[in-house]
Formats: structure tokens, sequence, C-alpha cells
């Protein structure tokens, strides 16, 4: 039988860790990790999860949705009224993108530093 590989910590690029983990820490509202420098600061979310962010020099955010700079990875979050939370991350610093592929099923958002994620019904 194969080994069972479980995840334990999803980590960002980014070109401010600090002003980063505090959009995520007020979205979610996870803890910030104890454990952080100026260059990497991360949640301790649900489950133990571990959501990190780390400073990178000449940091590209991604394009989306062209590929011209690829996004490598986006977060989904089931919310019970996605208007509710729409109002919540533009307030934070989120932007809406302008290209939404989801149609009534969920909205596709850029956080501060260019990430996309996507807010869905729960």
């Amino acid at each position: 039988m194969p080994p069972k590989l479980t995840v334990t910590a999803i980590n960002f690029d980014c070109p401010d860790p600090t002003a980063l983990v505090e959009f995520y820490r007020q979205a979610t509202g996870s803890e910030i990790s104890s454990d952080f420098t100026d260059d990497f600061v991360g949640l301790r979310g649900q489950n133990g999860l571990f959501i990190g962010f780390q400073r990178v020099d000449g940091y590209q955010p991604p394009s989306w949705p062209a590929q011209r700079s690829p996004q490598q990875l986006h977060l989904d979050f089931a919310v019970d009224d996605v208007d509710e939370a729409e109002a919540m991350v533009l307030a934070l610093g989120a932007t809406k993108a302008d290209f939404q592929p989801g149609g009534d099923r969920w909205r596709v958002y850029l956080d501060p530093a260019g990430h996309p994620f996507c807010l869905l019904k729960a």
C-alpha cells in the first residue's frame, strides 16, 4: 500500500508577507502563527492547515485568466452568502476579477498580491 500524504501547509510567494497574512487573517478568522520573521509569516487554519506567506524579491503577480505569469495555485472558499463575503474581501483589499467563468456557481477575486481565489456558495 502506498504511503498516505496529508497536506499540512500551503505557501504563497509575495512581496509583503505581513500585509498578505493580515488580509487572509481578517478574511478567514484564522490565527497568525507565533513563528514568523519579516520574510515569512503564516496562519494556522482549520484542521491545523498552515498557510504561509514568503517574501520573494522581484515578485511578479499571477496574470489571470491569461497565463503570461501563471497563477500556480488558487484557494476556494465556501461561504454561506457570496454577496456578503464579496463585500468583506473587497473591503479588505481584494479586487474582483474582470473575467468571471463560474456564472452563478463561483466568483473569482485577486488578493492584494494578485493571487486569484474563489468564493462559492457552501
